[in-house]
């Protein structure tokens, strides 16, 4: 007899669940988020929202909730889970990590990045599983019409997360001189690529940090923009790199400099980058995310609410009592190490 399966819930919380209508489809959400940003905030309603239109779109049966139910599969950002909250008998918790810390209680993590993967696993008992993020929604690609035109250079992305250097007057001189315009996106027009000829982001020169907890987004949405990019050193990025074409790392903002004035000076390297971008983006987009999940849901998911249902009220409070002291040591270490 085959094991009818757990109803999937992505929760919202009812204080923090938007006014008006929501998005009914994955095509919508783009316009919706762009109306509703500067209100909500973007990284929880991405995560959670937009996730559920792509699996509900999909096929997958999926509710949108803004209660705790008391059986089946939870799936919500961590900045939606409040610490307190416990996985119930029949209840199986997926916290969407993202750059957060880890919920004490959820018995399964979804992380952005492979390494963070890892570094979650090291206490026995946090499982977590890096799964890609979206592409921009509503993405617009360069302008084939811009032909070779080399003259607009931009950062997609919060402006206090770029690196200081790049935020200075200084660097836009240097760049003028380059016969290049610089602008800092802003998150109403992350969309937009359609007068942009490279994308620049790196978050520090600092070699040491490479910013584990990151996804590789700004690199895949350059692929799908049709232009190069230009990275700092982070480990999402590199995960996802198989050649040089892919994009150019840089350690310092001289190096930043002379990858621009290399590009510029070398079309046929940009048309070697942005043909590479179309193979990358085929082979990484929302479909290849969509199969992501359903397999993470298929082979992980579903097995731990078979397997934490099936475990004893007893052995359930001591799973509990572990995390809480797991936490603990962890929240008291990391606090040591700052």
């Amino acid at each position: 007899m085959t094991e009818t399966l757990p109803p999937i819930y992505f929760y919202i919380p009812k204080n923090q669940w938007p006014v008006g209508d929501l998005p009914e489809i994955p095509q919508e959400y783009g316009q919706w988020m762009s109306f509703w940003n500067s209100r909500y905030g973007r990284g929880k309603y991405d995560w959670t929202l937009q996730t559920y239109l792509h699996l509900k779109s999909d096929g997958l049966p999926c509710k949108l909730i803004d209660f705790i139910p008391d059986r089946g599969i939870l799936i919500s950002h961590r900045d939606f889970l409040p610490n307190n909250l416990q996985p119930l008998p029949k209840l199986l918790v997926i916290c969407i990590k993202a750059d957060r810390e880890p919920h004490p209680w959820a018995q399964l993590h979804v992380v952005q990045n492979h390494l963070d993967e890892l570094l979650q696993r090291q206490p026995a008992l946090w499982q977590s599983y890096a799964l890609r993020f979206w592409v921009q929604p509503k993405l617009i690609p360069r302008d084939l019409a811009r032909g070779s035109r080399f003259e607009n250079a931009a950062f997609f992305g919060v402006a206090g997360t770029l690196a200081p250097q790049l935020q200075s007057l200084e660097w836009e001189e240097k760049l003028a001189v380059l016969g290049l315009r610089w602008e800092t996106v802003e998150c109403d027009r992350w969309q937009d690529y359609s007068e942009v000829d490279v994308a620049v982001a790196v978050r520090s020169f600092d070699g040491n940090n490479t910013f584990d907890s990151k996804p590789a987004s700004k690199l895949i949405n350059a692929w799908h923009a049709g232009i190069p990019a230009i990275l700092g050193r982070e480990s999402a990025y590199r995960n996802e790199r198989k050649s040089e074409l892919d994009y150019i790392e840089v350690t310092s903002i001289d190096e930043a400099m002379a990858a621009l004035f290399r590009l510029k000076s070398d079309r046929t390297l940009r048309l070697a980058m942005v043909e590479n971008g179309k193979i990358r983006a085929r082979e990484i987009n929302n479909a290849c995310t969509i199969l992501q999940w359903r397999n993470f849901l298929t082979v992980t998911a579903y097995p731990a609410y078979y397997r934490w249902c099936g475990t004893s009220q007893e052995q359930q409070q001591l799973f509990l009592k572990r995390r809480y002291l797991s936490f603990q040591f962890h929240q008291v270490r990391s606090i040591f190490l700052k």
